[in-house]
């Protein structure tokens, strides 16, 4: 029995996994979380619509009935492809086959500034610390300067994707709907929400439908959008357009970039642009022998793809699965199939029947689109308890126009203790 080694839990170590024959190889899966995280909906946590439990799934009950399958916590460290071994936290492992499957984080572009001071959304640690944040400004609001109230009250997102528009959507409904119940002593025609993008349009990858309808959206809900436009710095109280306008903000979410998460020991000749790894049609790293590479950090250039897939769950899906599939193939000495990505489709909601649908035969937009956009991302829930508790969160806030989830959670600061006599 072949021993395979995963590194990472999200979408394409948990498909490989639940792919491949359990009675042909044995599985470790290695990653530093418990829980594989529900990214498409981070955006939801960060702006209190749902709870982290809600999209967080436990990986030893998610994978519970395979068998030959064993999980560790821990950090690679490095791998040595020589030795086939990967290095950890914990101690060294061998493989005979290594699945590296650790996705992406945040793409800062080398700006210092920006990565200390900006938030990402690549976490649910991330999405809480969003959440934390904004609702403790508006506390901080209530007591500050007046020289620092402005500050407060301007959020900037950078990036025009489907996660800085969501974001920006979700946010400009709670400023709508939410905020000025809960602070009648706020004036909340003051807090803005910009959302600023490099590229012509929102959602500049969809259909020319989608990028106009998104755009048209995002402004009724009194989104501040500018396009073509870079932030050429931050320094945690200024942003710094290329157009040489400043904006006064304590909070600027970056969804304008991702890079690769890599693992020391592989050739440097088979890392491309934004830490993806060169892979082959059957997603083995390039000048590697039994490594292989899959979903978002993973690079490979099909005829239909020249530049590589899109960085999307669904192909993080599709390459885990036919990997797993050519491993049972090469050890039946059968033909391995290649890779080949089927794409269908893409959508983004914007706010409540706001929402764009492009697939392969049609486009559409608006109340029918959002609750295709609702249904899909159900059905992508890994379990029944979770998909239930989201669809109630759901259907309260439909009904309500509120949620009960404001919660601040920081770690409580204590005081020194003074002993009793």
């Amino acid at each position: 029995m072949k021993n395979v080694i995963v590194i990472g839990g999200g979408f394409a170590g948990l498909r490989f996994i639940e792919t491949l024959d359990d009675r042909k190889f044995s599985v470790l899966l290695i990653d530093k979380l418990n829980h594989h995280q529900f990214q498409p909906l981070f955006y939801q946590v960060a702006t209190s619509q749902l709870e982290p439990s809600s999209i967080s799934f436990p990986l030893r009950k998610v994978l519970q009935n395979r068998k030959n399958l064993q999980i560790r916590m821990a950090d690679v460290e490095a791998v040595d492809p020589n030795r086939k071994t990967i290095q950890t936290s914990i101690g060294s492992f061998p493989y005979d086959y290594l699945v590296i499957a650790t996705g992406c984080s945040t793409n800062f572009f080398g700006n210092a500034d920006l990565e200390k001071h900006a938030f990402g959304l690549k976490s649910t640690y991330d999405a809480i610390t969003i959440r934390n944040t904004i609702l403790q400004s508006f506390e901080d609001y209530l007591t500050v300067d007046e020289s620092e109230k402005e500050h407060l009250l301007n959020l900037v997102n950078a990036g025009a994707g489907p996660t800085g528009v969501e974001l920006a959507g979700a946010f400009a409904e709670i400023k709508r709907n939410i905020l000025p119940k809960d602070f009648p002593n706020i004036d909340f025609r003051h807090f803005n929400i910009h959302l600023l993008e490099g590229s012509a349009h929102t959602l500049n990858a969809m259909s020319d439908e989608a990028k106009v309808a998104s755009e048209k959206y995002l402004k009724e809900l009194g989104v501040k959008v500018q396009t073509s436009v870079l932030v050429k710095s931050y320094d945690g109280k200024l942003v710094t357009l290329s157009t040489g306008e400043t904006i006064k903000s304590r909070h600027v979410i970056w969804a304008a970039g991702v890079k690769g998460n890599l693992i020391a020991g592989i050739p440097d000749g088979s890392v491309f642009h934004h830490n993806r790894y060169i892979v082959d049609r059957f997603n083995q790293i390039k000048e590697t022998e039994g490594i292989f590479a899959v979903g978002d950090v993973a690079l490979m250039e099909t005829p239909n793809y020249p530049k590589g897939h899109p960085q999307v769950a669904n192909v993080a899906i599709n390459q885990a699965a036919n990997l797993a599939r050519n491993l049972k193939a090469w050890q039946e000495k059968k033909e391995p199939k290649e890779f080949e990505y089927q794409d269908l489709g893409s959508m983004a909601t914007v706010g409540k029947h706001k929402a764009v649908v492009d697939l392969p035969f049609v486009k559409f937009k608006g109340y029918f689109a959002w609750f295709v956009w609702m249904f899909l991302h159900l059905m992508l829930i890994l379990s029944v308890r979770n998909k239930i508790i989201i669809f109630i969160n759901w259907a309260w806030t439909y009904v309500t126009k509120d949620t009960s989830l404001r919660l601040i959670l920081t770690a409580d600061k204590k005081s020194e203790e003074v002993p009793v006599s």
